[in-house]
Parts: C-alpha cells; structure tokens; sequence
C-alpha cells in the first residue's frame, strides 16, 4: 500500500455507456467495461485492482446505472452495494462527477478524488501508480484540477488532445521522476481530424487526454459553481437530502431535466486552475476492436490455451479473430482483417475501419433491431 494512502483519498470509477464501436461483444445488456476483452479480466475488474495499490477499498467507488449495479452484483459480488452510486438516466460525464461528488462531499468534506474511466487498459500499474500519488500531493497542495496527459506516438483521431503550456517543478518527493512532467495547460482540443492529429504529434506540446482526474472537494465544487451554476445548484440540493427519505426523488428529479454535457466540455476547457500531469503507463482507451487488436499484440496476451485449436488460418496475414469457445472458424487468403462473432451476430471489417462499427449499431437501432443491440 502506498506512503500516499489515506483517508481522505478517494476513487471514483465510472462505468456508465455500452460502447458501440465494440459491437457485437459490447451491448447494452453486458458493456463493454463488465466484459473480458483479453481474456485478463474484466476492464472495471482490473481498474478497481489497479487503483486499490493507492487507494483504501473502504475508499473506492463506482458510478453507473441500475442496470450496471445489477451486472457489478453478479460479476463482482465482493465489491459493497453500498458504494455503488446509481445514476437514474446517463446525462455525461459533468452530471455523474456532480452526483458522486456530492455523495463523497457527504463522508468526506475533505476528499482528494482520483476520477477514473472504467474501460481504459494500462499495462504499467506501477508507473501509473506513481503518476497518480503525484497528482494527488498536487491536487491538495494547489487546490487545482490534474489531469493526466499521453504522450502521442501517432496521429490519433480518436482521443481528445490537451496542449500543455509553461513547465512547472514537480513536488520535491517526485523530483526524481524523469519520466514524468508537471505543465499549466493552454488549451483543450477534440478529436481531431487525421491532418490536424499530424500538426498536434509534429508540435510535441500536445498530449492524449486519458480522461483521468484528481482534485479537491473544494477545488471541483469551485468550478461547477463558476462554470455550471445551475449543476451546482442542483448538486447542493442532493448534497442536502442524501441519507434521508427523499433522497431517490430527488435524485430522479434533478435527472428529469439535466442537459447532457461532458466534464471536459464543461469544466476543464473553461477553468483557469488545471494542471496536466504527463507520464508513460502504457495507456489506451479500448474504444474500438483496431485498439483492442494492438493492445493484444503490445501485451502477448492469447485468448487461450485453446484459442489455436478453434481457429484455422490458411494463407492469411494480419488477421485477428475473437470468437465463442463452442465455435471454430476458418479464414482463407484474408488480410487485414478483424473477425468476432457471438452466438447471435458475426462482425468482418478491415483493420483501421473498426471505428465505424458505431454505425452499423446506429442502422441496427434504426431498424428497430434492438435484439441485437
């Protein structure tokens, strides 16, 4: 357990969406956080794992639907009911951080907050571990809002970018850390388009946003109330029924009219105290079957020990293939390509088109073919 470790260090794990580019795995009865992609565990599994060596288990939280707490009780049952918040409707991310903000706030005025994606893969615990306690002494003695940002190793058009502006020194106990960076930020950038993504990894001061977070109580509660007054408003009258008879309407209630809107778009590309931590953890958002096939590769993970006996590859190159245990496959003269099949769908695309899985689950709902959905 780390140094870093306390009381008031808290982690919050959201786990709301199904991911469509990771159809047909991925769907809206079992998304794709409750799902073994790499036949390693569950990605909400492992993140819980993963921040358990920072943070106390009494400590950790996860964000989602009522659907999910249903999948979290049968897939990981150890983990406390208790410490699952459930969302009435997905708003995004600003409303699900305002929410278990106000629930943390509750037991604890004097959190630090360490906000994770549920469906992100890092290969590094140990480094990211590192990053992270950095980013919490940072976060209670500045008061500021730290992100954590990716050094880009291609033109990615499927990350949102952060551009980073004046250097600053790192708190002296991680002065020894060479791989690590501490910078104000000068902008946030969406996704961008492949030229753009060209210019950002040609300047070098533009990093992959990775979506994680850590901030005071204080800190996060300042911002919405600055940038999101009416969410603030909304979060202080939760805040005040929490733990009493009232506290599900309410909550449904202040859902019944929330807008949509994302903690980046929000929050962090409005505020003027936000800092970005840069480091190397060997990071990915498993946003679509191409990132699932190279962190397979990247990692030497193998479906399984009968994963070759299932299929049968004859003048094929470069051909990925996830399929049931009960099924075999056989591929001939293919190249290129990214083949899973589940028991009622079968997906067949080009690497590097796998992005565009999303829309063939668009036509699906469309098509009012939601059994498959």
């Amino acid at each position: 357990m780390s140094i870093f470790c306390d009381d008031h260090v808290y982690a919050l794990i959201m786990a709301g969406g199904f991911g469509k580019k990771l159809w047909p795995v991925s769907r809206r009865k079992m998304p794709k956080q409750f799902i073994d992609l790499l036949d390693d565990g569950s990605m909400i599994a492992k993140t819980v794992r993963r921040i358990s060596g920072l943070v106390r288990e009494e400590n950790i939280f996860i964000i989602t639907s009522e659907h999910g707490r249903t999948l979290l009780a049968d897939t990981m049952p150890d983990f406390p009911q208790d410490h699952i918040i459930v969302e009435p409707s997905s708003r995004n991310t600003a409303p699900c951080i305002a929410l278990a903000t106000a629930h943390i706030k509750k037991r604890d005025p004097d959190a630090v907050t360490i906000v994770l994606p549920s469906d992100h893969l890092v290969l590094d615990n140990e480094e990211f571990i590192t990053i992270v306690e950095a980013g919490i002494v940072i976060a209670r003695e500045q008061r500021g809002l730290v992100t954590l940002g990716i050094h880009p190793n291609r033109p990615e058009t499927a990350y949102g970018y952060i551009q980073t502006a004046k250097k600053l020194p790192l708190p002296e106990q991680f002065s020894a850390q060479s791989d690590i960076h501490l910078f104000t930020v000068k902008a946030f950038a969406e996704k961008p388009d492949y030229a753009t993504a060209e210019i950002f990894l040609e300047n070098q001061d533009f990093y992959w946003n990775s979506g994680v977070f850590i901030w005071h109580i204080d800190a996060i509660e300042r911002e919405f109330e600055r940038s999101m007054p009416e969410l603030y408003k909304d979060l202080l009258t939760i805040y005040e029924t929490l733990g009493t008879e009232h506290e599900q309407k309410v909550i449904a209630d202040v859902y019944s009219w929330l807008h949509p809107r994302s903690i980046d778009y929000g929050i962090m590309e409005k505020s003027d105290n936000v800092l970005v931590l840069t480091g190397e953890f060997g990071w990915t958002d498993l946003g679509c079957w191409d990132e699932v096939v190279k962190m397979a590769e990247i990692s030497h993970i193998v479906a399984d020990e009968h994963a070759a006996q299932r299929c049968v590859q004859i003048d094929c190159e470069n051909v990925f293939v996830k399929n049931p245990k009960d099924k075999l496959i056989c591929t001939i003269g293919l190249k290129d390509v990214i083949i899973v099949e589940t028991d009622d769908a079968l997906l067949v695309c080009r690497k590097g088109k796998s992005h565009r899985v999303r829309e063939a689950v668009d036509i699906l709902r469309r098509e009012g073919l939601d059994e498959y959905l």
